[in-house]
């Protein structure tokens, strides 16, 4: 398809990736398309079991002569082999999945050249994938001693290694204060999870007539005995109690029916008790800013009472009060804050540099701010132009039909030229977001009426305003809104309204009238 005009006020040509269609391998995946948000979701479901399973395994079914047995037997007669090795294989299909997934630089330009993601993937999460990828009980397969089963215990805790890259995904759920609570839930029980697995595992070192594994088998009437293996508590028996000593220690609400009895597991009951002092303050720390965090359907908008329906706060947007705390501060107030909150677009932006104070305060109270997660449409073809928008971060993509034809980034600009035309066109494309977006939007009559109060202005803006990708359906019946005959009409008015602005008479200072006899400048 043709390459999209673009209109250009006098400023030097655009980068070609800019107008270009990204040039993508047949066997490139994209990194926000349905089929990786689907992989993504299923390699974070075989982590989560990675992160409960490993651990148990390794403490207590390795421990266990019979589960040991089962262990080495092989694949037919373990469930848990079989699992494993299906985990195995899917994390190992993931790296090579990750070696063809385009990503996001640091220009926020997505990146799709095969060799450039391959070095990117080395240079970042390959080393952890891959440690946590190698099939270990394969390696070692067939051997049954007692130090072997250990160490293959140990080798597979490293699959640990990927929660480093789950965790830093679900960071992006920190603006839910809802999601924020679950997942402090989850961790907190994971964590009593793992301190589980390891007070069981002191406990088995220590010996069956100290520690606190013989003071259970006495308190249930199923004592230890070592010339029998079978008997004493079950598994079922052991990790039960375990997991309740770690949540009554972790909450310090511990009873002393289940105690530390040996130096090894007071230490290891000290550092859990520590453990738990300090999740007690990050839990109640994040639920305090979880409550006072606004919501994702909170306006974030610098307008002022009675203005249109505002946006979503951008994660990455500076903290503001919410229009209804606004309403209480004087109006010069409001402009200030929000001309400190786009003081960004403003200074950097070419077309608002050389405005007054008075100018620029008056843009600022118009802005609203926008945040597109990686996905979203911001604007439909078809869809009336109502608002001129400025990229502040992230990339997105103008697509006619399924075709790619441009993508923009950092402070382009895309929409329609406002004062060419009397009336809003209809979008020719849709413009979809690539990555995490934060874009600035002024509405048409908000923009048209501060450039009007600032005629001055009005002119050095149209100059110097490059819209990176014209909107606008230029296919449009003569006659309907948009087209050029009313574009004639819209420039009169325009030089009308400005002709109304207050002057003085030939002989004197007082303002004159216009020929229907009303105050000029009314």
């Amino acid at each position: 398809p043709p390459l999209p005009q673009v209109l250009s006020l006098g400023a030097d040509v655009l980068p070609e990736y800019k107008l270009q269609a990204p040039r993508i391998h047949r066997w490139t995946i994209l990194h926000y398309s349905p089929f990786k948000a689907v992989w993504d979701w299923l390699i974070l479901l075989l982590v989560i079991y990675t992160a409960v399973f490993t651990p148990y395994s390794a403490a207590f079914l390795l421990s266990d002569s019979e589960e040991a047995r089962h262990h080495h037997c092989g694949y037919s007669c373990s469930p848990l082999n079989v699992v494993d090795l299906i985990v195995d294989i899917m994390f190992i299909i993931d790296i090579l999945i990750n070696f063809r997934t385009t990503y996001v630089n640091s220009n926020e330009e997505v990146v799709s050249h095969p060799a450039k993601i391959a070095i990117h993937y080395f240079k970042g999460w390959f080393l952890i994938d891959m440690v946590a990828a190698i099939p270990f009980d394969l390696l070692i397969f067939g051997s049954g001693s007692e130090e072997t089963t250990t160490l293959i215990g140990l080798l597979k805790t490293a699959r640990l290694l990927r929660l480093v890259r789950v965790a830093r995904k679900l960071d992006r759920y920190s603006e839910y204060g809802a999601a924020v609570l679950f997942l402090l839930m989850c961790t907190f029980a994971l964590i009593a999870h793992w301190l589980a697995c390891i007070w069981y595992a002191i406990g088995n070192v220590e010996g069956q007539r100290t520690g606190w594994l013989h003071a259970l088998g006495q308190q249930i009437g199923k004592p230890l005995n070592s010339s029998d293996p079978h008997r004493g508590p079950s598994i079922k028996d052991k990790y039960v109690t375990a997991l309740y000593f770690t949540f009554s220690s972790l909450t310090s609400v511990g009873f002393g029916n289940v105690s530390p009895n040996t130096n090894s597991e007071k230490i290891f009951s000290i550092c859990v008790m520590l453990i738990g002092s300090l999740m007690y303050g990050s839990i109640l720390g994040n639920t305090s800013a979880a409550s006072w965090r606004s919501p994702p359907g909170t306006p974030n908008t610098c307008h002022a009472p009675g203005t249109a329906p505002q946006t979503p706060v951008a994660p990455s947007d500076p903290p503001v009060a919410p229009p209804q705390v606004l309403k209480g501060f004087p109006e010069c107030l409001q402009a200030d804050i929000c001309l400190h909150l786009n003081r960004s677009l403003l200074q950097n932006c070419a077309p608002f540099r050389g405005a007054t104070k008075g100018c620029l305060r008056a843009l600022a109270m118009k802005f609203k701010t926008t945040h597109a997660p990686p996905g979203d449409t911001l604007v439909h073809a078809g869809d009336v132009l109502t608002a001129l928008y400025f990229i502040s971060r992230g990339s997105i993509e103008i697509l006619r039909g399924d075709v790619v034809v441009a993508i923009l980034g950092k402070n382009d600009t895309f929409g329609e030229p406002l004062h060419l035309h009397a009336r809003p066109g209809k979008s020719r494309a849709d413009v979809r977001a690539l990555t995490y977006c934060d874009l600035h939007k002024i509405l048409r009559e908000d923009l048209l009426e501060v450039l009007d109060m600032y005629p001055e202005f009005s002119d050095r803006f149209w100059g110097t305003l490059e819209i990176t990708f014209n909107l606008r359906d230029t296919n449009m019946i003569p006659g309907s809104p948009g087209s050029d005959e009313l574009d004639g009409g819209f420039s009169r008015l325009r030089r009308r309204k400005l002709s109304f602005r207050r002057r003085p008479e030939k002989g004197g200072g007082r303002a004159g009238r216009d020929p229907r006899g009303d105050p000029q400048g009314l």
